[in-house]
């Protein structure tokens, strides 16, 4: 199989943001297969412009996503079966991609991983750039661009397919496990945020149940990058009955 690692810069989280950059690199190559900027067909708002410093003037002349000549080939190369995808919080990644034709068929979320192999729930935070100092990742990497990004994925996946091939065996093992913990819904455990910081969910939705009901309404409005907090939060109020 092949792996290569992808990472995407875009004009926001809502439905109808749209990429306006992208990263993909194989794995153990030095050159990038490519790092791209585009011309949306949404405006690049402000608190966008922010995060991955990409303004209106430096996409001007830039053709969109979907008329770049490389556009044919991504879409074969991200939709073989024989290639594996690596993206941190891949479901906003492949959501972006979407958007423009292109339905990766194999992902593996480095989000989801880090956070099934910490069962006990050590690590505080599971972002890209927190687990790049936590693990004291070495690389040279500029964070929020997109090619930045993709090299500290690369070298955070190596870490994660370590431990993975650990307690699995193989790397063939490994990656199987690992594409399947990216496929699933992740069911959390504790709230790291809010009035119950700290709590168990399972007795939140026991004690408080109203708190979980309006969490999953506030979720449910914007469900771009909630599912995994979506499908917990009804799991436990099925749980826990009317």
């Amino acid at each position: 199989m092949k792996i290569i690692f992808f990472d995407t810069e875009t004009t926001g989280s809502g439905d109808k943001d749209r990429l306006v950059s992208l990263a993909v690199k194989e794995r153990g190559k030095k050159e990038p297969i490519l790092n791209a900027l585009y011309k949306p067909s949404v405006p690049i708002p402000v608190d966008a412009m922010a995060i991955h410093h990409i303004t209106p003037k430096m996409v001007a002349d830039k053709p969109s996503f979907l008329l770049a000549p490389e556009y044919e080939d991504l879409k074969q190369l991200f939709e073989a079966d024989d290639v594996i995808g690596v993206a941190h919080n891949a479901g906003f990644d492949v959501t972006m991609l979407s958007r423009e034709g292109i339905d990766p068929r194999n992902v593996i979320c480095t989000y989801k991983v880090a956070r099934a192999l910490d069962p006990e729930g050590k690590i505080p935070r599971y972002n890209l750039q927190y687990l790049r100092y936590l693990l004291g990742l070495e690389i040279e990497a500029v964070a929020h661009d997109a090619f930045g990004d993709v090299l500290v994925l690369e070298g955070l996946f190596e870490r994660l397919l370590e431990k993975a091939v650990d307690e699995h065996g193989s790397e063939e093992a490994a990656l199987k496990e690992m594409l399947g913990i990216s496929e699933r819904p992740f069911l959390f455990t504790t709230f790291r945020f809010g009035k119950h910081e700290g709590k168990k969910i399972e007795e939140v939705a026991k004690t408080d149940r109203s708190y979980l009901e309006w969490l999953l309404n506030q979720k449910s409005q914007d469900p771009m990058n909630e599912g995994d907090w979506i499908y917990t939060l009804e799991h436990y109020l099925a749980e826990t009955g009317a």
